[in-house]
């Protein structure tokens, strides 16, 4: 376990699911469609010393994922949850072990261990970062910008966030929205750090059109193949320049260490639920900085809950690129937490309350929510 210091044990007393409907405040494009309202669930742990919050960053349809909002309120209430209850009192830390029978469904597994570590860490008055290992107190803003008209609205979409001051830029692309894409954003703004993201829209066959980004000086291409493709990744990343970055294909500390040993990969994306926690992050993270590879936080279009444990795994000291760790009002008008994410200087603040150092909206959360269950012992 790479936590120096574990956190409390817990005494479970019942686990509250919501299925949300967040707006967002414009559509975010990929090469797997169009979201226009984020659909997500919420955890809540009850305890006998206090409630903790998680998030299960599923979507509705299984397109990013094998997970989906439906299937992980199928499997969390079935299975999961109540292997928790059984349990009755447990450490954080035991949360995967016990929920390790049941196989796959990681967003969800990470979505529970999260509200019970921080209702842990909020009896005990322990930042959630403190206990991860973080070392910033906020961390650099990367922003996501989805598939757009063409490329001059593409242009003015990313000018609006230089204006904000993101200091990074990562752009969306898949066959046919590429090159044309990228040069657009590179002539215009110049040497601004700049990432593309092809979320698995790609082939082997595809290598020649991807070396043409070569030229573009970027900070890598993510995701370019599918996801069970390392042996194809590690071929690509011989034919390019430009460094290859995993992000679907990362889904434990084993996929991670085999990416590496294959060469599949020169720098990983660590997204949280997609590897099954924060704890399993952690590892992810110890793994790389051994192995001198750089590693950035993704991003799920997270509730302000989920934005607050991602800043925190980000002030980790082998995070040492920019992340998509943006203000909230990136994507929604109205979060469900009292104090939304902002940007300071190109920055997000690390949270320094107790737990995940934030405070649920009820008014929000409850004008969002479209499906609530509550399993008690």
């Amino acid at each position: 376990m790479p936590i120096a210091q574990p956190a409390p044990t817990v005494t479970l007393e019942g686990i509250e699911l919501r299925v949300l409907h967040l707006p967002l405040v414009s559509p975010f494009t990929t090469s797997f469609g169009t979201e226009t309202v984020r659909e997500v669930i919420v955890a809540r742990a009850l305890t006998a010393d206090g409630d903790g919050w998680g998030e299960i960053v599923t979507q509705e349809s299984p397109l990013y994922s094998s997970e989906y909002t439906q299937g992980a309120w199928d499997v969390s209430l079935r299975f999961l949850i109540p292997a928790l209850l059984d349990r009755h009192t447990l450490a954080p830390e035991d949360v995967a072990s016990v929920l390790e029978p049941f196989v796959g469904h990681r967003m969800a597994k990470a979505g529970l261990e999260l509200a019970i570590l921080d209702a842990a860490l909020r009896a005990e008055g322990r930042p959630f970062g403190q206990y991860l290992g973080a070392i910033r107190d906020r961390v650099p803003s990367g922003v996501s910008v989805g598939i757009q008209r063409d490329p001059a609205a593409l242009v003015d979409t990313v000018r609006g966030y230089l204006d904000e001051g993101y200091v990074r830029i990562k752009i969306k692309i898949k066959p046919g929205r590429d090159i044309a894409d990228t040069a657009a954003v590179r002539d215009a703004f110049g040497d601004i750090p700049l990432q593309v993201d092809a979320n698995s829209a790609y082939t082997l066959a595809d290598a020649d059109t991807l070396a043409e980004l070569d030229r573009f000086d970027l900070l890598l291409i993510e995701q370019p193949l599918q996801e069970d493709d390392l042996v194809d990744h590690a071929t690509l990343a011989q034919r390019l320049r430009t460094p290859v970055c995993l992000d679907e294909s990362i889904v434990s500390s084993k996929a991670a260490a085999d990416a590496l040993a294959l060469g599949s990969a020169s720098v990983i994306n660590i997204k949280a639920g997609r590897v099954g926690g924060y704890l399993e992050a952690v590892g992810i993270h110890d793994l790389c900085r051994v192995a001198g590879v750089p590693v950035w936080c993704g991003g799920m279009l997270e509730t302000g809950i989920g934005r607050a444990a991602n800043a925190a795994l980000a002030a980790l000291p082998g995070f040492t690129l920019p992340g998509d760790i943006s203000a909230s009002s990136r994507f929604y008008d109205r979060d469900i937490v009292t104090e939304p994410a902002v940007l300071e200087d190109g920055h997000v603040r690390v949270p320094t309350g107790p737990g995940l150092g934030i405070e649920i909206d009820p008014v929000a959360l409850e004008d969002m929510t479209v499906a609530r269950e509550v399993l008690r012992r």
